[in-house]
Formats: structure tokens, C-alpha cells, sequence
């Protein structure tokens, strides 16, 4: 009897307890909320609950209060979900679709409110970090990303939350430099242009030179009008006349190309790339702006862009100088990391490093090549004591346990040229002089071991140790003629960033510069842009 008693209660009570959370839609999280911070799986709508530790900490156990019932702070919420977009973030990620249909259909408070603070805080977290942990992608990555608490976060949510600074909040948490609101720009015209029908792709033919003819050259002004890299009239003769060559040679710099004026099947390549593709590719490099552009801080700083094979000096996030670079090969890839720069040495000596070593100079030696004297090495023992060659047996030795130094004397030949600017790191990586200049004026430049070959490094040196009065042209020219090594230690230490670009925007015309992905990182990184979200391990508490 009495097991029947509270059986009929439980019944009759079970609609009050309804009514009772439709009449406190606050007492409607109390569930989810408990079941989230025990780490259980919580879907609304369809939608899974991804910030499992941080949402239940971003409600007031005491209170209970929800978050979200101001009309005013949703449609500010849902204005910021759909301008992810413009970062080159995707809206459906924080749950865009169901929190317009609960909006939609009113009611449902506690659902609407917890989809919208996932969304928020998912929103705020990759602006400020990135969506993408650049460990998964960059096995070298050694940039400390930008510092993040996370109950002082949480503090700021709640503020920007109670105060209606939704998009105001959102605004400050990405990277404020202007090469990602450039970005951001770049991004935003390249989606007007697909919206407008995107570019005509153009059949293969035989070269066009400037001055000539040929039925594509309508379809060729039609593509680069919509790239805004031709201006004149949408009409005319199949001539290749002056005014669309030069608009083409504007397309070419812009793609990394031998700007001639020339439509060749790289150029014929560059320009049937789809626009979709080009919007990918901007979106990404907003991705990786968001993991490093708040490391360009006041003051000096020496970026090596890789796959645009070129190396900048900025001073207050300014390029005050640049110059063409070379990079590692596809196969000995120069890696992605940031050091500081401590020395200038004037006619280095060049000791062949680990990797060499293995690859290149101890199997020619166990072949019977002849390689110390082509390259012009010397042999020392590890106390730096003289060794002759013909007296080792080199099939005895691997790189592992090579109990010698391979090194190369200063001069004109040397590997390293007349300078190198040092920055310690576990890469073995540094910029150095080369002899080998011709390089410089390919498209392509992937040539060396992995570390980076600056035109014009004397100037570079003179800016680095930024001490006119000893070290100006002149000095630097004397101490390179003198032909003895010596390092030189810089005032103040300058930050190197090793960063890996496929597109930017120039600050000199605002138009995309495209380069080739020449260690093809790009379709991982998408993938994992668009793939399942982790938020990985950047908080801490």
C-alpha cells in the first residue's frame, strides 16, 4: 500500500515539477549543467555541448540565472555567430541553425541559452588562439601562444555578456595588427567575386607573347577583370594589346610568376585555379594569423616568410626592409619557429652538420668520392686536432657515430658566404651569404638544406647590429676583406619569426599575393579548419 501511495504522488507531482521549470526556465540548466561538469555528453537540439569544463563554470551555481533572455543580447549573439564568416570561420560551427530555430520558435530559454554560450565562448577561443592547435600541424611549432586564463576569461565573457559588448567582445579577441584586418578584407571581396559568378577558366593553347593574337584573349580580359588585375574596356580585338599585358604581368607578381606579360601554362595554371580555392587559401592564412600575428609586437622583428621566399625586417609592425630568400627543399623542409637573433659573424666558417653529414657527404666519401676536396673540407678529430682523410676507413662509420668535425675555412667559396646571423635553436637552422646568387632570380626557390640564404645579407647585418657608429657599410665591408672570422654580438637581441604564408594581402596596392604551398601543408590544415573541433590543450586553468 505504502509502495502505491508514492507511486500515485510521484505521478500527480511529476506535471508540478514540469510546470515549476517552465515557470523558472533557470531551474532547466541545473540538469545539463551538473552533467557537463561530470563529464557527461549533453546535445541540444541536435547540437553536442563542446566546452564541457568551461560553460559550467561561466554560470552562477547560486543564482542560476540565464544568460541569454535579453532579445537585444540574442540578436547580438547571433550577428557575431554569422559574422564568423568574415574570418574565414565557418557559422555552423557554433550552432548557428539551431539557435535561429529556437530563437525562431520561442521559448525553450534554457536550451537557446546554453547553444548560445557554447557558441560564444567556442567564437571568442579560436579568434584569440586559433581553431586549429598549430601543434597537430607544425611538428617544430615552438610559439607560446597568447596567454589565456581561464577563469579571468570566463570574467570577461560574463562582462561582455551583462553589458551587451557581444560583437564588441568578438572584435577584441582577434589579432589586432592590420595584415589580418587586410585579410579579413581580402577575404570578404573574393567572396563578392564568387558570388558574382567567379572567373572563366581558360582553355589550353599555344604561348601568347605580348602583341599577339589568339580567340582566348576575351576569356583572358575577362579573368583578370574579375580579379581586379584589369581595368579597360570589357571589349575588343584577340589582341594580347599593352594595356592587358601589363594587367597579366600584374597577375603574375601577384602569383609568384616571371612577371613578362607571357601567357605560358604556368600563368594558364595560376589563373584556372577556382575561387573557391583562392578563398580557402586566404581563410587559412587567416587561421595562421590568428596563431602568430599577436607575435608581432612593437620594435624590431625578422620575418622569414617560407613559402614566399623572402625574408622582412619590421620595425613597429612596419617592413623597413626585405629582401629574396632561399629556403629548404620539400624534402629537408625549413621549419616553422620563432628564436631570437644574438650574432653576426663575418666570414663564418661552416661546419657540415648532422644532416648533411648523413645524407650528402658521408655517402659520397663511402662511395669513393672524392668529396672533401670538392667541397673543400677539412677533417679534425672532436679535440679540433688536424686528421688526414686517407687514413680513415669510411665504411666504418655512420653519422650517428662519427667521431670527427667536417669543416669548411672561410672565403669566397664557402657554403655560408661572407656572414651569417646566428639565433640559437635545436633546428641547427640560421640566415646566411651564399655564393651560389644566381639562385635569387628563380621563381621557385627551394634549394637549400633548411636553413635560409638572404640576398643582400651585409645590409641586413648593418640593420641588425644597428650601431652606425661602428657599423656601417663601410666597417662591415672592411671586416669582410680583412678575411678573418669574427662574431659580433648584437646590442639587443632581435626576434626571428620562421612563418609559413600562402597568401597575404601587399601593403603597397591591397591586392592577394597567392604562393605555391611548396611543402603542401595547406590540404591538412583545411582539413583541419573544417574538421571536428578540439579545444586542445591552450587553457590554462
Amino acid at each position: 500500500m505504502i509502495a502505491l501511495r508514492v507511486a500515485l504522488a510521484g505521478w500527480l507531482l511529476a506535471p508540478l515539477a514540469a510546470l515549476a521549470v517552465a515557470a523558472d526556465p533557470a531551474a532547466a540548466l541545473r540538469a545539463p549543467l551538473h552533467a557537463l561538469a561530470a563529464g557527461e555528453r549533453v546535445r541540444i537540439a541536435g547540437e553536442e555541448i563542446v566546452s564541457h569544463v568551461a560553460l559550467p563554470r561561466l554560470y552562477d551555481p547560486a543564482a542560476g540565472a540565464l544568460l541569454w533572455q535579453a532579445p537585444a543580447r540574442r540578436a547580438e549573439l547571433l550577428a557575431a555567430v554569422r559574422g564568423a564568416l568574415d574570418d574565414g570561420l565557418r557559422p555552423s560551427d557554433y550552432h548557428l541553425a539551431a539557435l535561429e530555430q529556437l530563437a525562431a520558435d520561442g521559448g525553450h530559454d534554457a536550451d537557446f541559452d546554453l547553444l548560445a554560450s557554447d557558441a560564444y565562448l567556442r567564437l571568442l577561443y579560436d579568434l584569440y588562439l586559433g581553431r586549429v592547435d598549430p601543434l597537430a600541424i607544425e611538428p617544430n611549432w615552438n610559439l607560446k601562444p597568447r596567454p589565456l586564463r581561464e577563469e579571468p576569461a570566463l570574467a570577461y565573457v560574463r562582462d561582455a555578456i551583462a553589458s551587451g559588448q557581444i560583437r564588441e567582445a568578438v572584435a577584441r579577441a582577434r589579432p589586432q595588427h592590420w595584415l589580418y584586418e587586410r585579410g579579413r578584407a581580402a577575404l570578404a571581396r573574393y567572396r563578392q567575386i564568387a558570388a558574382a559568378g567567379g572567373w572563366p577558366s581558360l582553355p589550353a593553347g599555344p604561348k601568347l607573347a605580348p602583341g599577339g593574337s589568339d580567340p582566348r584573349v576575351p576569356a583572358l580580359r575577362r579573368r583578370l577583370a574579375a580579379s581586379d588585375d584589369y581595368a579597360g574596356p570589357a571589349e575588343g580585338p584577340p589582341l594580347l594589346d599593352a594595356a592587358l599585358a601589363a594587367a597579366l604581368g600584374r597577375f603574375q607578381r601577384r602569383h609568384g610568376l616571371t612577371a613578362d606579360g607571357t601567357l605560358g601554362p604556368a600563368t594558364l595554371r595560376e589563373l584556372n585555379v577556382p575561387v573557391a580555392a583562392r578563398i580557402d587559401q586566404i581563410r587559412l592564412n587567416l587561421e595562421r594569423g590568428r596563431w602568430v600575428l599577436n607575435q608581432l609586437g612593437e620594435g624590431d622583428l625578422l620575418v622569414v616568410d617560407i613559402a614566399g621566399f623572402g625574408v622582412r625586417l619590421l620595425h613597429d609592425r612596419q617592413v623597413v626592409w626585405r629582401a629574396r630568400a632561399i629556403v629548404g627543399q620539400p624534402y629537408r623542409q625549413t621549419p616553422v619557429f620563432r628564436a631570437e637573433i644574438e650574432d653576426v659573424v663575418f666570414n663564418p666558417t661552416w661546419t657540415v652538420p648532422p644532416g648533411i653529414l648523413a645524407k650528402d657527404v658521408l655517402p659520397g666519401l663511402q662511395r669513393g668520392e672524392d668529396v672533401l676536396a670538392h667541397k673543400h673540407l677539412r677533417l679534425y678529430d672532436r679535440a679540433g686536432a688536424p686528421v688526414d682523410p686517407a687514413r680513415v676507413h669510411w665504411p666504418d662509420y655512420s653519422a650517428r657515430h662519427f667521431p670527427f668535425v667536417l669543416r669548411q675555412d672561410a672565403g669566397d667559396d664557402n657554403a655560408l658566404g661572407h656572414v651569417k646571423i646566428d639565433f640559437p635553436n635545436p633546428y641547427l637552422v640560421y640566415l646566411h651569404d651564399t655564393p651560389s646568387r644566381s639562385l635569387f632570380d628563380r621563381n621557385d626557390r627551394t634549394f637549400s638544406s633548411g636553413c635560409i640564404r638572404v640576398e643582400r645579407p651585409l645590409e641586413l647585418a648593418e640593420r641588425l647590429l644597428a650601431d652606425p657608429a661602428h657599423w656601417d657599410a663601410a666597417a662591415i665591408r672592411a671586416a669582410v676583406e680583412a678575411g678573418t672570422t669574427r662574431t659580433v654580438r648584437l646590442a639587443r637581441p632581435v626576434p626571428v619569426l620562421l612563418i609559413y604564408w600562402t597568401a597575404e594581402v601587399d601593403p603597397a596596392d591591397g591586392r592577394v599575393i597567392f604562393k605555391r604551398d611548396v611543402y603542401r601543408r595547406d590540404a591538412r590544415l583545411l582539413r583541419a579548419l573544417d574538421g571536428e573541433f578540439r579545444f586542445g590543450t591552450r587553457v590554462r586553468a
